[in-house]
Order: structure tokens, then sequence, then C-alpha cells
């Protein structure tokens, strides 16, 4: 019930932001400017959303060979469609990730290294999005003069520091063997062997640096695709805004869409992006327009994990029938 009662309220906090912000917007405006928008420009983006989409798919897989889990890659690419689908029936923008993780332990039997491969892929990824935020922040603050933006400066360098600072705590033996230590209480006990399952499964990482390297490569060439994504976007409905800004807002507005507050990330985006684009002078139509066009392109390449998902549990049910209920005899 309290479930229900949570994603009730988050669609309701979702509506609510949709339409605080289209009450501070002319809607005739954004209506014009979405209907004069370039479709074949549109059409790019989309395709590039997707192969920002196998960029991660390849960059989820090098972590999972890291863990000796040897999946063939359209699996973890059905995983990924599947992912983004969730992310958009789920709140906090992190619900497709549960489900990567839920699929990948079906398929390979690892429910810990499933687990942590996704937590990881996460965390890679996170940190990839502050570390360009925070590059570019220092090059508009202090090379090109935006003091407007010496405080995104802060809130990128203390991102990355918060970010950072969880993965070295989940990489380090001595601090996973502190918390270790929390399971000998009786209470706690049943969890321990689980919490050992996924302590181990983060020491398989400690010294695999060349795919920690790789990972966060792959996440940077995703991110710069996605960056792209979003300019050709501008570029679509008339705008024309430096690939400065995009590599500075775009990271903040996936940092954003983890608040836990509206479902699967609408309303947020809508808000987010006239927000960030509007401190570089970005006019509040484009940018809510964009942020519309943002959220189709993302609704329209999760689509395809839906029927995935559905073809997923079908051939599960077929290898596992329900057994029928005995009779009762007479």
């Amino acid at each position: 019930m309290k479930s229900k009662l949570f994603t009730i309220a988050k669609i309701a906090v979702s509506v609510l932001l949709i339409a605080y912000v289209f009450s501070k917007v002319p809607v005739k405006e954004v209506a014009a400017s979405l209907a004069a928008a370039n479709p074949w420009w549109i059409a790019l983006a989309l395709a590039l959303f997707i192969v920002a989409l196998a960029i991660n798919s390849i960059k989820w897989l090098v972590l999972l060979r890291a863990q000796q889990v040897n999946v063939p890659f359209r699996i973890v690419l059905q995983l990924t469609f599947v992912g983004i689908f969730f992310n958009n029936l789920l709140p906090a923008n992190i619900g497709g990730d549960v489900m990567r993780g839920y699929g990948m332990a079906r398929y390979t039997d690892r429910t810990a290294q499933a687990a942590v491969s996704v937590v990881l892929d996460r965390f890679i990824g996170l940190i990839a999005y502050v570390a360009t935020a925070a590059v570019m922040s220092i090059v508009l603050v202090v090379f090109l003069g935006q003091s407007n933006l010496r405080w995104l400066e802060g809130v990128a360098f203390v991102s990355l520091a918060a970010l950072g600072g969880t993965l070295a705590f989940m990489l380090s033996r001595r601090l996973r063997g502190l918390i270790g230590m929390v399971f000998k209480w009786r209470p706690l006990q049943p969890l321990a062997p689980m919490f050992e399952g996924v302590s181990s499964a983060f020491e398989a990482y400690r010294f695999q640096y060349m795919a920690l390297v790789y990972a966060f490569l792959l996440a940077l060439a995703g991110l710069m695709v996605t960056n792209l994504v979003n300019w050709l976007l501008f570029h679509a409905t008339g705008g024309d805004v430096p690939f400065s800004y995009v590599l500075l807002f775009n990271p903040l507005i996936a940092l954003v869409l983890l608040l836990p507050i509206s479902f699967g990330g609408h309303g947020l985006i809508q808000g987010a992006y006239p927000f960030f684009y509007g401190l570089a002078g970005v006019p509040q139509t484009q940018a809510v327009a964009v942020s519309v066009l943002m959220s189709f392109i993302i609704i329209i390449s999760s689509l395809p994990g839906g029927v995935l998902w559905l073809r997923m549990r079908r051939a599960s049910d077929e290898e596992n029938p329900p057994v029928p209920a005995e009779q009762p005899t007479s």
C-alpha cells in the first residue's frame, strides 16, 4: 500500500512540475518551436542517443568481464534497453538499474556480481559526468570569464569528491571489513552471507585497474555522444548554444534527474533545462521545447526495452511453467 501511495505521489509531483513549468512560459511559443523543429536533426539525435546506449552497454560489459561474468554483448545491450524502459516508469531514474541487475542475475545466476556491476557502472558513469562538468566549469569561469557560473563550479567539484569518495569506500577492503562487523549483531546475522557475496564482488575490482579505466573512458565517450544529442536538439529548434555550455549543463541535469521526487524524472527534466540553460541566456521557450524533445527521444528509444522485457518474461515462463495444483482426493 505504501509503495502505491509513493508512486501516486511521484506521479502527482511530475504533473505539478510540468504544469508549473508550462505556466511560466508561453505554451503557444513552445508549441510553435516544436512544430518548426527540423525533423532530420531530431532523427539524427535519436540515432546518436541509441549509439550512446550501445557505448554504455560496452562499458557494462567491460565491468562484467572483469568479474569473469561472460555474457554475450547482445544480452547486455538488451538489458540496457530494458533499463532505460523502466527508467521511464520507476522513480529517481534508477529503477532501470534495478531491472538491469535483476535481469542479469536471472541470466547468469550470479546475483552479487550482477548487482555490483550495475552499481559500479552507475558510479563510474556519474563520475565521468561530474568530472566533465568540473573541467568545463573551470574553462567557462576562469578562461571565458563567466563568473555567474562560479557556484556551479563548486557544485561540480563537491559532487565529484562525494562520488569519488563513495567509490573508493566501496572498493576499500578495510572499510568493507568495518561494515561487515555490523553483521555480527544477531538481528543482522541472516544478512551476513548476502553482504559477504557483495563484498567479494567488489573485491574483484580492486586490482582491475585497466577495466576501471576502460569503463571510465567509455563513460566519457557515451557522455560526449549524449552531449551532441542535446546540441543537435537546440540546433533543430533554431538555437545556437555553444557546445561548452552543453558540456557543463548536461551532466548536471543528469544529477538532478536522480532526485527521487518524480515519476521517471518527468517534470524534473522540464524544470532543469530552462533553469540551467537560462544561465547561458537561452530563452525559456526554447529550453522547454528542447526538454520536451529530449523526453520524446528517451521514451521512443526505450520502447524496444519494453518489448524485450516481455519476450524475456515469456521465455522464462516457458522454461519454468507453473506447477499445477494437486486435485483433492475424495
